[in-house]
């Protein structure tokens, strides 16, 4: 099954590719991906390019983003326009931002990410602040200049990547890396786009939070961490499910989960303690000395 669906996307890819030769840029949709010099992100430039999207790719490395440029706009002939930017920065938020605002935007995908996997004590406090501001504060800004032109169209799609790790806070397992920062960052990024889904139901816009666990990407290595004798998934089936998800109406997409029900059965534990807590008015009994 696995193969004809990698099979099917070839040939719509394919046949993307060479109907957008006779596009204009006008008419072409334009997507912003961040994070697209490599591994999810360059897998999600590498598949909206080939469905015939003129793209901005976001990086902080030029020179891979002048290498993606010019591979794309060879296959598929669309228009890849590179900014180099760190969106851990006040001066790389603005550039983008101003980018995300562009009317013509009809897609915006956020995979600009880091780790700084360690114990929150060891983490030194510019690196949580550094996280801060790319996992979370980067992507709202990002997200909020894009959204009012899908809106005002009815038309648009926001992806952004988050974690398997978002459902770990309970998990105690030496296995798993220290990671409160991180997580927790990508912890706001699953609530706010499910929120977001909830508010503009009704607007035409897609919205969607990707949850992976480990990918084969530079991501684990950047970390020191050696996980090559761990199964993992490449960039492109993440990006698969993605797509694939939208369609269906997935908000939160999990690419390795089988059993959909286990993602229903959460969402239904928060709302049964939401609703436990808001019933009665009173101090809960517990606290009562």
């Amino acid at each position: 099954m696995e193969d004809r669906r990698h099979e099917h996307t070839h040939i719509r890819a394919t046949t993307a590719g060479k109907e957008v030769h006779s596009m204009t840029t006008k008419t072409r949709p334009l997507a912003l991906v961040t994070g697209s010099s490599s591994g999810i992100g360059q897998a999600y430039a590498e598949r909206l390019a080939a469905d015939g999207h003129d793209l901005v790719v976001v990086a902080r490395r030029g020179d891979r983003l002048a290498d993606l440029r010019q591979r794309l706009e060879s296959q598929h002939g669309v228009r890849v326009s590179p900014m180099v930017a760190d969106l851990s920065t006040e001066a790389g938020m603005r550039q983008v931002d101003a980018a995300a605002a562009d009317p013509r935007i009809e897609v915006v995908v956020g995979c600009a990410g880091l780790a700084h996997l360690m114990s929150f004590l060891d983490l030194p406090a510019e690196k949580a602040e550094e996280l801060v501001k790319l996992d979370v504060l980067a992507p709202v800004r990002l997200i909020r200049s894009a959204l009012p032109g899908m809106v005002e169209r009815g038309k648009g799609t926001v992806i952004t990547v988050a974690s398997q790790l978002v459902f770990s806070a309970t998990a105690d397992n030496p296995n798993l890396p220290r990671r409160a920062v991180y997580t927790a960052s990508k912890a706001f990024l699953f609530t706010l786009i499910r929120l977001l889904a909830i508010e503009l139901r009704d607007a035409g816009v897609r919205l969607q939070v990707v949850c992976p666990g480990i990918v084969r990407t530079e991501f684990h290595t950047r970390q020191n961490m050696d996980l090559s004798d761990r199964p993992r998934l490449e960039p492109e089936q993440v990006v698969q499910a993605s797509m694939v998800g939208l369609e269906r109406g997935e908000v939160v997409c999990i690419p390795t989960l089988e059993e959909a029900e286990r993602l229903d059965r959460h969402a239904r534990a928060e709302l049964d303690v939401l609703m436990g807590g808001m019933q009665i008015t009173a101090l809960a009994g517990r606290y009562l000395s």
